[in-house]
């Protein structure tokens, strides 16, 4: 998905419509992004979102001439970033993005900070345990603990989803002001499922309730089949990071819900007492 763009004519930040690079009247830096740099990136995020795919395709999907691309996917080949499939005409994530993706998570400090804590919680639990962190007005997945049973949820490292349609993502919102709520909830709210809340005023009460109970849950909303309870990490002010529990309905009674949220809710208040204002970033 998106996020909210900066001066472009495609919706992209820098997508193919950004003008180049201009200097301001008294020499300073330059105003804005640099076209061959933003639309590389855009296509990296292009592929991470919407998979692999041709030229014509790849052109087609970032609005870039067919030739303009032709040299950009040469060289970010070249350079590791993407690479082909063996027929040598579909283009996918190469070894570059996984050698600097794997180097964000190795460093960052809330993902080394919570590794214990999802293993405690999946331990306690034995369920799908996800973390994730708020970016712009969505959550992206940034480590998973496996169930134990046969039935998993789907939620791949890197994976994106709307903040306020996940439990994850509104226990964070909740943790919010009222203002940077409304504002990252859209008027109109697309279905990711035939079970996704998609009234505007509702969510905004669900996030409410999410504050108001210290949790926040879905069922079926982001993966049908699947009730996610969760709970936002006191790790950074605003909060960015959060995690959650994901159970297939099939197997949850009254009783496993109650120890999931008790679960949460007991690491939530835990490590806002150890923090206490005191953050990791």
């Amino acid at each position: 998905m998106a996020q909210q763009a900066t001066s472009t004519s495609n919706g992209r930040a820098g997508g193919a419509g950004t003008t180049s690079t201009t200097s301001t009247g008294t020499g300073g830096a330059a105003a804005g992004p640099v076209k061959s740099a933003a639309r590389a990136l855009d296509l990296l995020d292009e592929i991470a979102a919407n998979g692999p795919g041709t030229q014509l395709q790849l052109s087609t999907r970032l609005s870039i001439p067919k030739s303009s691309l032709h040299a950009l996917l040469r060289t970010m080949t070249d350079r590791g970033w993407l690479q082909t499939d063996p027929t040598g005409s579909i283009y996918q994530l190469g070894i570059r993005s996984l050698v600097v993706s794997s180097a964000y998570l190795s460093g960052d400090p809330v993902l080394a900070r919570a590794q214990g804590i999802m293993d405690e919680i999946a331990s306690a639990t034995e369920e799908t345990v996800n973390l994730g962190r708020l970016a712009g007005a969505d959550v992206i997945y940034t480590a998973k603990r496996e169930s134990l049973h046969p039935l998993r949820m789907h939620t791949p490292v890197g994976r994106r989803l709307p903040a306020y349609s996940t439990a994850l993502g509104r226990a964070i919102l909740a943790e919010h002001s009222r203002e940077a709520r409304e504002a990252l909830v859209p008027d109109e709210i697309a279905a990711f499922t035939a079970k996704t809340v998609t009234d505007r005023d509702a969510v905004l009460t669900i996030i409410d309730d999410a504050e108001r109970l210290g949790y926040a849950s879905e069922s079926d909303e982001s993966c049908i089949g699947v009730r996610c309870f969760g709970v936002a990490l006191p790790f950074a002010r605003p909060v960015q990071d959060g995690i959650s529990v994901a159970v297939p309905i099939s197997r949850l009674t009254p009783e496993r819900e109650d120890h999931i949220v008790e679960t949460l809710l007991s690491i939530r208040a835990r490590l806002s007492a150890e923090h206490d204002n005191s953050f990791v970033r």
